[in-house]
């Protein structure tokens, strides 16, 4: 299979990513490999001691074997992808097989904080939003989607969330192509990122 086009879509948690990711991946009949999906197994931890770990610190992911299917991804492989368990942080057994796409998008907090990451990506793209949007729209979804409470939703955010965005997520803006508002219209955002890429799919070299 021909090259894959690689999208990566990096932001603040909450911002709005993965409601971009999946409406782009529709439009241009891609796939969309979520970042999230590679934090580290957790289970040689006690269950008390997990949720103390700082998730939103880039040390949280298994970079490597990302870069490591990425690298996969865009030569036109497949890719077994980890199964998380966000309710008890560790890795359920099994793995999910991945691709091969056209287009594929990398879509996560740190999508593109590595250098290594950057430099397999076609089109970079960050979502930004406010920390008040940000929290609510996470609160909503960790409270139903992951089995959290909202206390510790609450702290967590304020505590970790917040300080390691501005720390580590919110600078790379500047690595982006494209910057986008996540509370506006996905059409609008689509059409941006269509701008930027090239008709064909070449990949455009960059350091």
């Amino acid at each position: 299979m021909p090259e894959s086009y690689l999208i990566g879509i990096a932001g603040p948690s909450g911002a709005g990513k993965t409601y971009l990711a999946q409406h782009l991946a529709q439009e241009l009949n891609g796939l969309v490999l979520p970042i999230d999906a590679y934090y580290h197994d957790l289970a040689h931890l006690p269950p008390t001691e997990r949720p103390r770990t700082n998730f939103d610190d880039p040390a949280a992911i298994d970079h490597r074997l990302l870069i490591k299917h990425v690298s996969q991804l865009l030569r036109g492989e497949l890719a077994e992808v980890p199964r998380y368990d966000f309710a008890t942080h560790t890795r359920m057994a099994g793995t999910r097989t991945f691709g091969p796409a056209g287009v594929i998008i990398i879509e996560g907090l740190f999508a593109l904080y590595w250098p290594e990451m950057r430099e397999l990506l076609h089109s970079r793209i960050y979502v930004d939003m406010s920390h008040d949007v940000c929290f609510e729209r996470r609160l909503a979804r960790d409270v139903t989607e992951r089995g959290r409470s909202p206390e510790s939703v609450h702290q967590q955010y304020w505590t970790t969330v917040a300080p390691m965005a501005e720390r580590h997520v919110y600078p790379m803006k500047v690595h982006a192509d494209v910057v986008v508002w996540g509370a506006g219209p996905a059409e609008e955002h689509i059409a941006r990122i269509r701008e930027h890429m090239s008709p064909d799919f070449v990949r455009r070299g960059r350091k």
